[in-house]
């Protein structure tokens, strides 16, 4: 490819997006998990995203049948938001590894690490991330800005990198499952991955 070559275009990517919730899912109050999951994605993605977005129930079967079904429909990636904390109705954890080929611990240890510098109840949590076929399940906490948190880092008083997000290592993990090529915009996430599995740059 000669420098003045158009660059090819960025590999399509499916994501499934749930947002488990008892009130939400019956229309008690607004749900706010679906669309900060969204547009954190689409701000943080080049390549084109197909959503499949799912509103559920806190109720076990449910989740892991909704689990099964985004990968078997080719998500992925998929995210969930909400159901991960010690209360009789939060399942999540217990319903993605029901599905689980493949534990994947550091993800869960470092949401907490990033939640623990704001509030010491982050031990509560109960996050975890699994491999299901070539997908990656991912559970996120609740709440808009937590999800930005954990997904993004934080960012020390000088706007240096700080404590670094999960999803900086979601596209190689994804590459290493023989999915697309994710590639991120530096300035919300910049991905990592060791130089032997980087393509070239995109200026897009």
């Amino acid at each position: 490819m000669t420098p003045d070559s158009p660059q090819p275009a960025a590999d399509p990517v499916r994501i499934g997006i749930v947002s488990i919730s008892d009130r939400a899912s019956t229309g008690v109050y607004e749900d706010k998990g679906l669309p900060a999951l969204q547009d954190w994605l689409t701000s943080a993605l080049l390549n084109p995203i197909e959503f499949e977005a799912r509103l559920i129930p806190d109720e076990q079967e449910r989740i892991s049948a909704t689990l099964i079904e985004l990968v078997d429909a080719g998500c992925s990636l998929v995210l969930t938001t909400g159901g991960t904390g010690p209360a009789l109705r939060d399942v999540t954890p217990e319903a993605t590894l029901a599905v689980a080929h493949k534990e994947m611990p550091g993800f869960g240890e470092q949401m907490r690490q990033i939640s623990l510098q704001f509030v010491p109840t982050a031990i509560l949590s109960r996050q975890v991330a699994v491999i299901r076929d070539q997908s990656l399940i991912i559970n996120l906490p609740g709440q808009p800005k937590a999800i930005a948190e954990t997904l993004e880092g934080l960012r020390a008083q000088d706007g240096r990198p700080g404590v670094p997000g999960i999803f900086a290592a979601v596209p190689y993990c994804i590459d290493l499952i023989g999915g697309p090529y994710l590639e991120t915009r530096d300035e919300v996430c910049k991905a990592f991955r060791p130089k032997n599995a980087v393509r070239p740059a995109r200026t897009a």
